[in-house]
């Protein structure tokens, strides 16, 4: 594929990377470092998406700064949002878990971010009906390390149930 057709297939896969916004009814924000092992699987979701776009579904990858996101959102909010990162919840690597967001603060729940995905969930919840907080369990959050496989079909677990997507998803409440 030469260059012009790449960016002509981007235009239709309704990915956000830039700042046009989207018209998808769901959308999932990764969030993550890809640079920090397991950290890198909300990005890994993004990148997933990315390549095999869903219908009805768009992707922003935030990065370690998510809150950069917003005013993408804001421009054109969906109707669900899925926050995705890594989390320490105490758990096995690669469990998911749908985390309610007081749960963040009040358990203090471990993610690599400067400020506190809280505060970001309580202003995306002003404008976007349903935002829901889709939790994986890291391995190892460390500099240049690979994802863990677990973390990796983690992943490919909710990749594959967004299409199927009702209430939970499907994923037990932390």
């Amino acid at each position: 594929m030469n260059w012009e057709d790449h960016l002509a297939s981007l235009d239709t896969l309704d990915i956000l990377d830039t700042d046009t916004p989207c018209s998808a009814p769901n959308m999932v924000l990764a969030v993550g470092n890809v640079m920090m092992g397991d950290d890198g699987a909300g990005p890994l979701l993004a990148e997933r998406l990315q390549h095999s776009p869903l219908a009805g579904w768009a992707v922003i990858d935030g990065g370690a700064i998510p809150e950069n996101a917003v005013h993408r959102l804001r421009a054109a909010p969906p109707q669900r949002l899925l926050v995705v990162d890594a989390t320490d919840m105490g758990l096995e690597p690669g469990a998911i878990r749908i985390v309610d967001p007081t749960r963040i603060a009040e358990d203090m729940l471990m993610n690599t971010h400067s400020m506190p995905l809280t505060f970001m969930i309580d202003a995306l919840q002003t404008f976007i009906p349903e935002v829901i907080f889709v939790g994986i369990q890291p391995a190892l959050v460390a500099f240049y390390c690979p994802v863990n496989r677990a973390v990796t079909q983690a992943v490919e677990q909710i990749y594959q149930q967004l299409p199927h997507w009702q209430g939970d998803g499907g994923f037990p409440r932390l």
